[in-house]
């Protein structure tokens, strides 16, 4: 006979919030865990293989109970991540801590909240720096979280305007002449800042924003000679910045203000002779104190599920 853990969770609305649609959060568990979970009535069962799992059994349920009264929904990103901080038992893996960031933005259309522990790391570096990295592959939420950040502190009036800011690089096509004014002409290569926004605020809230003039495109090249003051900087896709570039924008931080850079070092789109900004800066001020690096991996990808396969398939490629 197997022996069996089991949790009981009084309360109907919390047990379907933790078990998910379709069961999805258990599903996903019994995968992390490798043995059957299953519900009865008010309770969760767990015929775990032995009493290790029951330890870790125990604690994600109880870091999802803790979730729900947070007002947060688990979902199978949380659910990986707490199997990840019980069975690494890594001290510096705190599943509370994890649980506890959130970005809040008035008018936002939700609650920000990581979708693992990595982006919980690297908004807390966003709240306690001045000046932020944030590196690693696509589809980790680096972008969309320094926006939604950057949002929260605009409208909450921490800072006066939000600046966004790219180095005009094209990747791999010449799109010749663009018409228009220089919005216009940036609206391509700021498009995924835009589509950040539009995700995370209502229609009246980015409109008001608009009017109210709280955020400005600045191209980089641009930059030069400005001193930007009370304002929260968002540079993305700093990879593509040359070294001087890079000490130019760095140089642009004035009084009050905090920054924020973002960047793919495998999605290099500048000549060959040039070096990239964000990889000198890297090693330059990586012990620098007040500046904070947030470094995200292959497993953080939270895109389409697909995403994380296509970046491990492309890595075996160039290993081999």
């Amino acid at each position: 006979m197997i022996s069996t853990d089991m949790i009981v969770i009084e309360d109907p609305d919390t047990l379907s919030k933790i078990c998910g649609p379709n069961d999805r959060n258990l599903k996903q568990l019994e995968k992390l865990l490798q043995t059957r979970i299953f519900t009865r009535g008010n309770e969760i069962h767990l015929a775990p293989e032995n009493s290790e799992l029951n330890t870790v059994f125990e604690s994600i349920l109880n870091d999802l109970l803790f979730s729900v009264k947070q007002k947060k929904i688990p979902d199978p990103y949380m659910i990986e991540t707490l199997f990840h901080t019980h069975i690494e038992n890594d001290p510096d893996l705190r599943s509370r801590d994890f649980l506890s960031h959130e970005i809040n933005i008035p008018g936002g259309i939700s609650r920000i909240t990581p979708r693992n522990l990595n982006q919980a790391r690297y908004i807390s570096s966003m709240q306690n720096h001045d000046l932020s990295f944030g590196v690693g592959p696509a589809g980790t939420g680096k972008t969309f979280l320094a926006i939604a950040y950057a949002l929260g502190e605009i409208l909450n009036r921490r800072f006066r305007k939000l600046v966004l800011s790219r180095p005009v690089i094209e990747a791999g096509e010449n799109l010749g002449y663009l018409p228009g004014d220089l919005t216009q002409k940036l609206d391509p290569y700021l498009k995924p800042l835009f589509d950040a926004m539009e995700e995370v605020l209502t229609t009246s809230a980015f409109q008001k924003m608009h009017e109210m003039n709280l955020y400005e495109i600045s191209p980089l090249a641009y930059m030069r000679g400005r001193s930007l003051k009370n304002c929260i900087i968002v540079l993305d896709e700093a990879q593509n910045t040359t070294q001087e570039q890079m000490k130019m924008f760095l140089t642009r931080l004035g009084e009050g203000s905090r920054a924020i850079i973002t960047g793919d070092l495998t999605q290099i789109d500048l000549p060959c002779k040039e070096k990239s900004g964000l990889i000198q800066a890297a090693g330059i001020l990586k012990n620098v104190e007040g500046i904070g690096f947030s470094s995200f991996q292959r497993g953080d990808v939270v895109r389409h599920p697909l995403v994380k396969k296509i970046l491990e398939a492309y890595e075996q490629e160039h290993t081999n």
